[in-house]
């Protein structure tokens, strides 16, 4: 069901409407900066496009507090994580609430091509606001998944 539904994101999200941070991310953006085996059907001019789904621990309640949870992820997201992505020269394309999983947030981020995309995460990192958005919305993650993507030759979103 997962695959059917990040499908339907991607199709919407192209018709104009390397999880482990340490690795190196996959090829993606223009043909040029492909290897032969994955250019043939992308466009010169593509970005580089990142799925990224991360599911939130379940909200815990202590003392009458609630904390964690898919509503502190989106709060995080609305109040400044989008922002801070943005100021160091990624595009948020859109960001979406999973409505067959409710604790999992769906975002893309487009790049100009893999190095943009280094650039712009090792400044996030090390971005001081990072850090205090981070401490006042901690919001634990049982799991993060990432998709890196190339438009197609024929795609209306490049």
């Amino acid at each position: 069901m997962r695959s059917v539904f990040l499908a339907v994101v991607v199709a919407f999200a192209l018709t104009g409407a390397a999880s482990a941070q340490d690795a190196p991310p996959p090829p993606c953006g223009p043909a040029g900066d492909l290897s032969a085996e994955l250019k043939g059907n992308v466009a010169d001019d593509s970005r580089c496009f990142e799925i990224r789904m991360y599911t939130a621990r379940p909200a815990v309640t202590e003392d009458g507090k609630t904390t964690g949870g898919i509503d502190e992820l989106h709060d995080r997201f609305r109040n400044g994580e989008v922002s801070i992505f943005e100021k160091h020269g990624a595009k948020v394309v859109a960001v979406w609430q999973s409505l067959d999983n409710p604790n999992t947030l769906i975002w893309m981020l487009a790049y100009r091509d893999r190095a943009h995309r280094t650039e712009v995460w090792e400044g996030f990192r090390g971005d001081p606001d990072w850090d205090e958005l981070l401490a006042k919305y901690p919001a634990p993650l049982e799991g993060a998944e990432v998709i890196m993507m190339s438009a197609s030759d024929y795609s209306a979103l490049k």
